[in-house]
């Protein structure tokens, strides 16, 4: 059995097995690629999903967002060192719980101001900490505003103005620079943007890197001549088969969001963010300098779980080497809502996967673990 066909017998099979409803998946080294999709739309139905599916996907949205707060780096408009108050002023002389884990202990003044940097490395003192209790202070005072973690839900937020209006009335949980936290950082990050640029972000990301990059499929909603490529998203399975429906294919991606934002809005395709990996693999032309795209794949964050992953600016970078799979250096990342894109720059394989139902944890379900394995060690033997 070759490449292509295991990586099709890995994904296949888990929909056949009633692991996820429908897939579509990118593996490539070089100028070889395997691409293929299985499934359908509705668990059960007639309606396949295709290599061209447009899919939800999360937090896969944060290195797309990262890359055009780049291009503000690089032209000028930003600076990674810079406090971000002079354009976001709501976060200017912030206060820091005494105890992340206890809101009664207090708060004291940030050692300095949030800057650029912390904000791309997630390192602005607010979000989700994956090793202390649920829910932590600070996640649970976002909730009690309005804000709340949980799975995208694009209609629900506010606009930008009121979201980092609301998001100010919270202290950090920690000091800015101290410690990574997941997923707020991102969405700040996607308000930055608008503002440094003078424009709303969707207009940003498409002028600076959708456009320039030709990632037709890639937006926070879906335009209606794609709403063919488009079907509804579904949650895991119970203990009895029986999925819900998490979003209908006319649902929350459907119009445009109160809030674009820039930690798990978007939509797109295994073959846009292909195209997207293979630029920064490059070097980053037309959309970034060499050295930028040096500094994104840097990991500067320190570990962000204990199986080797880091963080860069705005991504996830390895720490170390994966037994058998992906190298140290390798970047990209998952998303909840069921997706995964990976590059290994050692090899330069790409490995892209996007399904129609959303984790049931922060750990990826089998044929996630599956995929990457067959993906990372056994490649493409040809186009298809």
């Amino acid at each position: 059995m070759g490449p292509a066909e295991e990586i099709e017998q890995v994904v296949s099979g888990a929909v056949a097995a009633g692991a996820v409803p429908g897939a579509a998946w990118l593996v490539r080294r070089g100028d070889e690629v395997v691409r293929g999709a299985a499934g359908t739309h509705t668990p059960g139905g007639d309606d396949p999903v295709a290599p061209d599916t447009v899919f939800r996907i999360s937090s896969v949205t944060k290195p797309v967002v990262a890359t055009a707060a780049l291009t503000l780096v690089d032209d000028g408009t930003l600076a990674l060192d810079e406090p971000v108050d002079r354009l976001l002023p709501e976060l200017a002389g912030r206060r820091v719980l005494a105890d992340p884990a206890d809101a009664g202990a207090g708060t004291v003044e940030a050692r300095r101001a949030v800057t650029v940097r912390d904000v791309l490395t997630s390192r602005l003192g607010l979000g989700i900490d994956f090793t202390a209790p649920w829910p932590t202070p600070t996640v649970a005072a976002l909730g009690e505003a309005g804000l709340p973690a949980g799975p995208p839900a694009p209609q629900a937020a506010p606009p930008p103005d009121e979201w980092l209006r609301r998001v100010a009335g919270v202290p950090l949980a920690h000091q800015p620079g101290e410690r990574w936290l997941y997923h707020t950082g991102a969405s700040v990050l996607g308000v930055l943007v608008a503002r440094a640029a003078g424009r709303p972000l969707p207009e940003v990301l498409a002028e600076r890197v959708l456009v320039p990059l030709g990632m037709t499929d890639t937006g926070f909603g879906v335009p209606a001549p794609a709403r063919g490529r488009f079907g509804p998203h579904w949650t895991p399975p119970d203990e009895r088969g029986r999925r819900q429906l998490y979003d209908p294919a006319d649902g929350q991606w459907a119009s445009p969001p109160p809030f674009p934002d820039g930690g798990d809005g978007l939509v797109s395709t295994v073959d846009d963010l292909a195209v997207l990996a293979r630029v920064l693999l490059a070097g980053g032309e037309p959309v970034l300098r060499e050295q930028t795209v040096r500094a994104m794949l840097t990991e500067q964050a320190g570990p962000v779980d204990d199986e080797g992953g880091g963080w860069g600016l705005g991504l996830g970078v390895r720490r170390t080497d994966e037994p058998g799979g992906r190298h140290a250096g390798s970047f990209g990342w998952d998303g909840g809502l069921g997706s995964t894109w990976w590059t290994d720059p050692v090899t330069g394989t790409t490995a892209v996967l996007l399904t129609n139902q959303m984790w049931s944890s922060p750990a990826p379900p089998a044929v996630f673990e599956a995929f990457r394995s067959v993906a990372f060690r056994a490649v493409a033997s040809g186009p298809r």
